[in-house]
């Protein structure tokens, strides 16, 4: 008799997935706000950064394909604490990147369909998506991996549209910046402070080995999955980037609607071209929305698994009876975005100041899991000798442990940018908010994991005792 594969997910669905945790819309409109040295910042990337950070994920993933990803590696090489931790900053990362997210979606909404919509209205609608992306993820997987599904291929469409269009209006009306390597080369200074966007655009690789307990064949299909995803994600990326440069000056780009001033730049010539226009931008809306439904399937799972192993509070470990989704995660998460929204909305003047306040601040928490990937990758490189490496970096150990330190080194830079440019006078303003919401969080979480280590330890007892 054969036995039923009832893996969910197979070859095609984890490349989409990847790819929409990877590819993301608006990491566009952060691209091209670098400005004419953009393409230039991206070359290095991928090189420096994205090929060497995948290919140490898919040795990772294949050699430890365990449920929870990221978090069961951290554990596994440096122990329960601190995986504990690292899933608490991986976790709360999405709660804090959520209203970023839904307020460029929200600035795009206002730009192509309701001009004179307030900041407040559109952080309204920011907390609305935010229980939407709750009630999706309390839904079996079998039904919310079609959310990813269909928005990658919407990815392709978007970028590939604003891609081909800027560039043709480029070649007939001028670009509208000079992309060459020698403007790059000459302003290097200004793309430097905008590093860690790029940087934080290449990451997300590793989410699907949180939901490797329902992939078909995860030794094979998960390398080939981050691989493919990785490049064409950066393919894409610098088509997309190249697109919005060619039709839009550097100083006009706002990183909140510049997805919808390109596209009504590009197709606002006519009645039709406005209509198109609409469309495209009511795609972007969706593979806005797709991203993060992604992102929290992944993060919630991983959170999840933390709590039901005592490492995270219960609340978080509560599932949906039939089908296992982490309801408890996904309503916390929805809870912690929607307040934010709410005050970090009371103290911007304006839907771009709004964004890149919660961006930076949630992009500085999320950087620091994947230097402590990096480190549990160098340690269980050197000292787990027995567990078979389906997929190993090319050049053996040696290239591998260099490739890992110089992805630490750029994670490293990354952060440092965030608080500070050198060249730059420091903005004590931007430090003293990043430095307290960044100190707060990694409180909180101590203060959690502490709290979890010590009913553990309670519950432990009894069970002696008795």
């Amino acid at each position: 008799m054969v036995k039923k594969n009832d893996k969910k997910l197979n070859a095609v669905d984890i490349t989409l997935y990847t790819v929409s945790a990877v590819l993301l819309v608006d990491q566009i409109a952060m691209s091209a706000a670098v400005g004419q040295g953009a393409i230039f910042w991206w070359l290095v990337t991928i090189v420096a950064f994205l090929i060497p950070n995948t290919l140490i994920t898919a040795e990772m993933g294949t050699t430890y394909p365990k449920k929870g990803g990221i978090y069961a590696w951290v554990r596994d090489a440096f122990g329960a604490r601190w995986g504990g931790r690292i899933t608490w900053l991986y976790w709360i990362n999405i709660a804090l990147w959520m209203p970023a997210v839904y307020i460029m979606f929200a600035g795009i909404f206002s730009a192509l369909f309701m001009p004179e919509m307030s900041l407040s209205s559109q952080i309204i609608l920011g907390i609305c998506m935010c229980l939407l992306t709750a009630w999706m993820n309390c839904l079996d997987l079998k039904y919310s991996k079609w959310i990813p599904n269909l928005g990658t291929p919407l990815k392709f469409i978007i970028i590939l549209t604003l891609g081909t269009t800027g560039i043709l209006y480029g070649l007939e009306h001028g670009f509208a910046n000079d992309i060459s390597l020698t403007s790059a080369f000459s302003e290097l200074d200004a793309g430097l402070a905008y590093l860690p966007v790029i940087v934080y655009g290449c990451l997300g690789i590793e989410l699907i080995s949180a939901e490797s307990d329902e992939i078909d064949n995860p030794q094979r299909n998960i390398p080939r999955a981050m691989l493919a995803a990785g490049l064409l994600s950066a393919a894409l990326y610098i088509f997309g980037t190249l697109g919005v440069l060619a039709a839009v000056p550097a100083e006009e780009v706002d990183m909140v609607d510049i997805l919808a001033t390109t596209l009504t730049m590009l197709f606002s010539d006519t009645g039709f071209g406005n209509l198109i226009a609409q469309i495209i931008g009511g795609l972007t809306l969706f593979t806005l929305f797709s991203t993060m439904v992604t992102w929290t399937i992944g993060g919630n799972k991983a959170v999840s698994e933390a709590a039901e192993a005592k490492e995270m509070p219960a609340i978080l470990a509560k599932v949906h009876p039939d089908h296992k989704a982490p309801v408890g995660a996904a309503v916390m998460t929805s809870v912690i975005s929607s307040s934010i929204l709410l005050a970090y909305g009371v103290m911007a003047s304006n839907a771009e100041e709004l964004f890149w306040s919660l961006f930076a601040f949630s992009a500085t928490i999320f950087l620091l899991p994947y230097i402590a990937m990096h480190l549990a990758f160098i340690k269980l490189k050197s000292s787990d000798l027995k567990t078979p490496r389906p997929f190993v970096v090319p050049g053996g150990k040696t290239v591998g442990l260099a490739l890992s330190l110089l992805c630490i080194g750029i994670l490293s830079l990354a952060i440092l940018l965030f608080f500070w440019v050198p060249g730059e006078a420091i903005d004590w303003k931007n430090m003293t908010q990043l430095v307290s919401g960044v100190g707060l969080t990694l409180l909180i979480g101590e203060a959690l994991l502490r709290r979890s280590e010590k009913m553990k330890q309670a519950v432990s007892c009894e069970t002696a005792t008795a």
